[in-house]
């Protein structure tokens, strides 16, 4: 009897071990290509795209393919450094996030003297964004723009501002920055401080995360704030993800200063 008892258990394991094998399934991280629709039956790489497959139910990789889709709005000014926007605009992008570029006007942007630009938007007819994200390279180009400052003041249900840089500087002229903790580009630290007084300005510090404000130091920092942000948003796999893909194998998460937790 004894024996039949264990057999039976046997039975009703493998059973069980079977039905949670044939509900999950390999996928790869949504990265809007169509390996998004590819189901997989080992770990491994994804071959379209490279991307590290996860382990999901097909209700969970679901979800994970609906999850919102940010809009972000890059204001770019002429002069604006290559990596501080093309770094977090490939993190970005990765993470399924829409991605759209804006400037002052529809003339090309000329980044560093050699890369040529076309906006997407001007800020008369920029769509409404969710983040609206700020870069070094020439940023007082637009922090001394009143027409730029008064774009950014009359925008509404912003999720998240983000910095890279000199960035900062458009954001402190736009009152973002007042009363919180931030960082800029390190030889710009003390400027910072005179141009927002009412601000902390931190050195030292590879990103400064005030809940609804991000800011960054300068050029690689903004990648490391960037996986923050859709760390906050995605989930730490996803941030990790990511990143591996990228070959981005400094990060390390949390390396970063987050003033409130409360505000995550």
């Amino acid at each position: 009897m004894k024996q039949y008892i264990v057999l039976l258990f046997c039975i009703i394991q493998l059973a069980m071990n079977n039905s949670l094998f044939a509900q999950t399934a390999y996928y790869c991280p949504p990265c809007n290509n169509k390996c998004d629709d590819l189901t997989f039956t080992a770990a491994g790489k994804c071959p379209h795209c490279g991307m590290t497959l996860v382990q999901q139910t097909p209700e969970e990789h679901q979800k994970a393919k609906n999850a919102k889709r940010y809009k972000v709005a890059f204001y770019l000014q002429n002069g604006v450094e290559v990596l501080d926007f093309a770094g977090p605009m490939e993190v970005f992008a990765y993470a399924q996030f829409d991605v759209f570029t804006v400037a002052r006007t529809k003339d090309p942007i000329v980044s560093q003297g050699i890369l040529k630009v076309i906006p997407d938007y001007t800020i008369d007819n920029a769509p409404a964004a969710d983040i609206l994200a700020f870069f070094g390279g020439n940023a007082g180009n637009a922090a001394n723009d009143p027409k730029v400052i008064e774009w950014i003041k009359a925008q509404t249900n912003i999720s998240y501002y983000f910095s890279v840089c000199t960035g900062a500087f458009i954001l402190g002229k736009a009152d973002i920055l007042n009363n919180l903790t931030v960082t800029t580009f390190h030889e710009s630290i003390e400027s910072l401080k005179k141009e927002v007084p009412k601000a902390k300005v931190l050195s030292d510090v590879r990103f400064v995360d005030n809940g609804k404000v991000i800011t960054t130091a300068g050029i690689s920092a903004g990648i490391d704030g960037a996986l923050h942000l859709v760390e906050k948003i995605r989930g730490i796999e996803a941030a990790k993800g990511i990143a591996q893909y990228m070959e981005y194998d400094k990060w390390v998460p949390q390396q970063g200063l987050v003033v409130d937790a409360a505000k995550k």
